[in-house]
């Protein structure tokens, strides 16, 4: 037992992920101090209008960068040891990003009322979409380089960035939300990664692989077609699972924005804890799993991340179910107490959810692109279908209910989808 407890400590995921969890806590420190500031100056139903931009501005940004991220990432570890491939991937994203997020500056701009009215209900939230309209560009290129550090695996400087955006974050909504309250909150949700620019270009120029040519030589289709690949499913999954949110918030908010409110604090804190495993998983897994070949290789990959995933998800769970109330009045206020009866469903659900994304992560990283679109459209379909359903059926409990049962569903499905390799027996 000893001996397996030492081999699995000694694992480069564990090792990513002790690297990785500096970052993490900073990121949740600055996610709590946000979420109780917000919390304290403008209640639930402000956190609601900010799970709203937040859903909006993660369909936008996805649509800004062509979806190409998660496929530079990819591509980048896998031929990082060719300066020529590298270079194809890195100036054929560099243009995609670039067109696109300029078209998408415009649409902010030129349709900030439009955009204002239907996802804030207001269009005295205009000048948020107009501040994002010019600030998009840089947006879309910081996270276009951020993929590049996470290909070349320079975790340190990967991680370093993340620290920044998180502390660039918090100060942007203390001043902001102080100042102007839910306004200056929302526009500081849109305009923080833009600052954070500046030090992911420093990250990247001391890099030894750096050299500016690599960004600005021709348009490659070869590589532009196998970014696509990886660009549908990125777009699907960035347009069907905020706007599967979107249609529950609304539904919620519909009969009450302050139960929308609380439904979105719930989100807030699954978010939170989910973090150690999200970001593990992005920095460390998706690059190994785009290295293997065999499907035996893939599968004891699958296992051992399991062995770290699923006694993290049932220790963690429990204590946050325990605490719930605790919890609660830390990262809320009073106004929040009714959220703990959401308790229950929601960290049923956080448990399927990261399981299902343990066995995702494969059809990412082998591009299997038409299974990957289907199964996103069918468990997004079903979590705003079961959502609206069991809202009808036991109020806002019922979309915690509907996003257990939909990714119970999600994993069901990707075990089907994965049962060739996942029981697979050749080496």
């Amino acid at each position: 037992m000893l001996l397996k407890l030492k081999k699995i400590f000694a694992t480069d995921l564990l090792k990513v992920s002790f690297l990785n969890a500096i970052a993490t806590l900073v990121r949740m420190l600055t996610g709590f101090i946000s979420s109780k500031i917000v919390a304290v100056l403008i209640g639930p139903s402000g956190i609601a209008l900010l799970g709203q931009l937040n859903n909006f501005s993660t369909i936008i940004m996805n649509v800004c960068s062509g979806g190409i991220n998660t496929g530079m990432t990819k591509h980048i570890a896998q031929y990082s040891e060719s300066e020529r491939k590298t270079r194809l991937f890195l100036a054929t994203g560099f243009r995609i990003t670039a067109v696109l997020s300029f078209c998408c500056a415009l649409t902010l701009v030129f349709g900030a009322n439009y955009f204002s009215q239907k996802i804030l209900r207001s269009t005295e939230y205009a000048l948020v979409f107009y501040i994002f309209g010019g600030t998009i560009m840089l947006y879309a290129f910081n996270a276009f380089l951020i993929s590049t550090l996470n290909g070349f695996r320079e975790f340190k400087k990967y991680v370093a960035v993340n620290i920044t955006g998180s502390i660039a974050g918090l100060l942007f909504t203390i001043v902001l939300a102080y100042a102007f309250g839910i306004m200056g909150a929302l526009i500081a949700f849109v305009t923080y990664q833009s600052v954070v620019l500046v030090v992911t270009i420093f990250m990247i120029t001391s890099s030894r692989w750096f050299k500016w040519k690599m960004f600005i030589g021709g348009f490659s289709k070869l590589a532009a077609l196998r970014l696509s690949r990886f660009s549908m499913m990125a777009l699907v999954s960035a347009i069907a699972v905020p706007s599967s949110q979107l249609i529950v918030r609304n539904y919620i908010a519909g009969t009450s924005l302050d139960n929308a409110g609380l439904w979105e604090g719930m989100n807030r804190i699954s978010a939170m804890y989910l973090m150690v495993i999200t970001t593990s998983l992005g920095v460390y897994y998706l690059p190994k799993l785009a290295s293997l070949r065999s499907n035996f290789e893939v599968k004891n990959e699958i296992l051992s991340v399991f062995k770290l995933v699923i006694p993290f998800m049932l220790v963690s769970s429990l204590i946050i179910f325990m605490c719930r109330d605790l919890v609660i009045n830390i990262l809320f206020t009073e106004k929040f107490q009714d959220m703990q009866a959401l308790f229950a469903f929601q960290l049923l659900g956080d448990f399927f959810k990261v399981m299902a994304w343990v066995l995702g992560y494969v059809l990412l990283a082998k591009a299997m692109t038409r299974t990957y679109i289907i199964v996103e459209i069918i468990s997004c379909s079903l979590f705003a279908g079961l959502g609206i359903l069991f809202v009808n059926m036991y109020g806002t409990i019922g979309a915690t209910i509907g996003y257990a049962c939909s990714f119970l569903l999600h994993f069901l499905i990707m075990v089907f989808v994965l049962r060739k390799i996942l029981f697979s027996h050749e080496r």
